[in-house]
């Protein structure tokens, strides 16, 4: 392709990118890149297991608040989909917050003041990090 047809391209792409249909289109790339890197990783994951990859959790046993979430995408690639959920839900609500970002969710994240923003994650990450904690049974005696 020239430049000149890449330039009118990404000319249109921009314009159509504020339109429903724009919207539209955006989320269902996301939705087919996600899908693609989940069957993936479970490819992956069915032919070399590598085992434990966060550091907190191999070097202390203590899991870190994004603990789980390789596994989201390995269960969801393999269609266990309530393990997906299992392994860490705050991980499949933000992936789905993503996902679902062009059509509106991400205007609403975008216009939050920083400081409120900043707010939902640590709410977020401290509610993933107790869900995990319970999950590999480390808060328990």
């Amino acid at each position: 392709m020239s430049a000149p047809t890449l330039a009118a391209m990404a000319v249109r792409w921009r314009r159509g990118a504020g339109s429903r249909p724009g919207a539209l289109l955006r989320t269902l790339l996301r939705g087919a890149a996600g899908a693609a890197a989940a069957v993936a990783a479970a490819a992956l994951h069915r032919a070399h297991d590598p085992g434990v990859l966060c550091p907190l959790r191999l070097i202390t046993g203590v899991p870190c608040p994004v603990c789980g979430s390789t596994t989201v995408f390995i269960e969801a690639g393999q269609g266990h989909w309530a393990a997906a959920l299992g392994a860490n839900p705050v991980t499949v609500a933000a992936a789905v917050g993503l996902l679902f970002a062009p059509l509106g969710p991400g205007r609403w994240w975008s216009e939050l003041r920083a400081d409120r923003r900043n707010t939902l994650i640590a709410i977020a990450l401290a509610a993933a990090w107790v869900w995990q904690l319970e999950r590999l049974g480390i808060s328990r005696p």
